[in-house]
C-alpha cells in the first residue's frame, strides 16, 4: 500500500461523485449525456447490484453503466446521496453513504456500503451492499394492493 494510491482512489472517487451530482443536475439519465461519468470508470468496469432490486443484475462496461442508470432513474424519483465517508487501502475503497430516496411516493432513508475497486485511476468494479433490499424493492414497486 502506498499513500498516494490510497489518495489517487479518494480522488477519484470524490471526482466521480461530483460528476455524478453534476449528471443528475443536469436531467440525469433520460436527459444527461454518460459522458459526464464516462471519464471516471474503466471500459471494463463491472457493477454488480443485488439481484432482488428493479436495477439488480450486473452491469458491464460504459454501455452497461448507461443502461443501469437508466433502470435505476425508472426506479427512482430522487435519489439523493446525504452523506458519504471515504475509507481507502491501494486499489481497494469502501464508501458508505445515507441514502435519502423518494420512489412511489415513498420517501426513504438507508445506508449504501460500496466495496469499489479504484485500478489506474479509473473505477473497475463497484459491489454495493444495501442495508435491507426488500424495502428498497418494495418501495420502487409501488404500494400493495390490500383485500
Amino acid at each position: 500500500m502506498t499513500i498516494s494510491s490510497t489518495t489517487d482512489s479518494i480522488t477519484v472517487l470524490t471526482g466521480m461523485y461530483a460528476a455524478e451530482a453534476e449528471y443528475f443536475a443536469a436531467g440525469g439519465p433520460d436527459e444527461a449525456s454518460f459522458d459526464l461519468l464516462a471519464p471516471f470508470f474503466a471500459p471494463d468496469v463491472v457493477l454488480h447490484q443485488a439481484d432482488s432490486l428493479p436495477y439488480g443484475g450486473t452491469w458491464r462496461g460504459h454501455s452497461g453503466m448507461t443502461q443501469f442508470f437508466l433502470a435505476m432513474g425508472a426506479a427512482w424519483e430522487s435519489f439523493d446521496m446525504a452523506e458519504q465517508g471515504f475509507l481507502a487501502t491501494g486499489e481497494t475503497a469502501v464508501v458508505l453513504t445515507q441514502v435519502r430516496a423518494r420512489a412511489t411516493g415513498r420517501e426513504l432513508s438507508f445506508p449504501i456500503l460500496q466495496a469499489i475497486t479504484v485500478k489506474d485511476g479509473k473505477i473497475t468494479e463497484v459491489r454495493p451492499f444495501y442495508w435491507d433490499t426488500r424495502v428498497i424493492a418494495d418501495a420502487c414497486a409501488g404500494p400493495r394492493a390490500t383485500g
